[in-house]
């Protein structure tokens, strides 16, 4: 589904992304674990187009994302859910929800998604009239994964989904995502939350400092005495 050969990514002088390697299959969740400034999410925003590479191939479903524009990623049904969440706080939850949507030109559609949206997250229907910037971070995490879900994606980027929320909120928030992943969703998930992460994954990669140190089947890399020491705290 997704393929990522040899990727190399600069900020002017610092060499973000030294050559990596690694794909997504139809129906999986991988997860990208590593520590702070590891590229993580230097990875996900060169693949929904936001960063551009400096060499290396992107492919989605045979299609080459680097010469792609952003907004034709979306058409093509891979939606972002960035770091932070960065809804639009001044809009209220529904005006969000159809900002997801814009690509979106039959209004029954539109009208359906909001309604599977409201359904994954009760939540939201009880708060469609309040300004976003008021939501809880919670609330606020369900709202950005809801309007990414608006564009009727088949992979979902998702970007530090857990950063910032109480551990209660944190169970919840990986619960939806299993929940979006057996809905058919294909998920590349990059969460600093390395157990919660590889708990609920297919494989994982382990990034260093640019470059992919372990990678494999999720639960053998829980079991790895080095994954274990440097990211479970165990």
């Amino acid at each position: 589904m997704l393929t990522i050969k040899d990727l190399h990514v600069h900020y002017g002088a610092i060499h973000a992304i030294k050559g990596i390697s690694l794909e997504v299959n139809d129906g999986e969740i991988v997860s990208l674990i590593g520590a702070n400034g590891a590229g993580k999410t230097t990875i996900l925003h060169t693949v929904s187009g936001l960063v551009k590479a400096t060499s290396g191939t992107i492919t989605y479903n045979g299609i080459n994302l680097r010469t792609t524009p952003p907004h034709k990623i979306i058409d093509l049904g891979m939606a972002h859910v960035p770091e932070g969440r960065h809804v639009f706080s001044r809009m209220t939850v529904m005006e969000n929800l159809r900002m997801g949507a814009y690509s979106l030109t039959d209004n029954e559609q539109i009208k359906q998604n909001i309604e599977m949206v409201f359904k994954s997250f009760p939540r939201l229907k009880e708060r469609a009239k309040q300004i976003a910037g008021t939501l809880s971070g919670g609330e606020q995490q369900m709202l950005a994964t809801g309007r990414a879900l608006m564009a009727n994606p088949k992979i979902l980027l998702m970007d530090e989904p857990s950063m910032g929320l109480s551990p209660i909120l944190v169970k919840e928030i990986f619960h939806i995502i299993a929940t979006l992943h057996e809905k058919g969703i294909t998920i590349l998930l990059v969460e600093q939350n390395a157990k919660m992460a590889l708990s609920i994954s297919s494989r994982a990669y382990v990034l260093e400092t640019g470059s992919i140190a372990m990678s494999g089947n999720a639960a053998e890399l829980m079991e790895d005495d080095r994954v274990r020491k440097a990211y479970l705290g165990v």
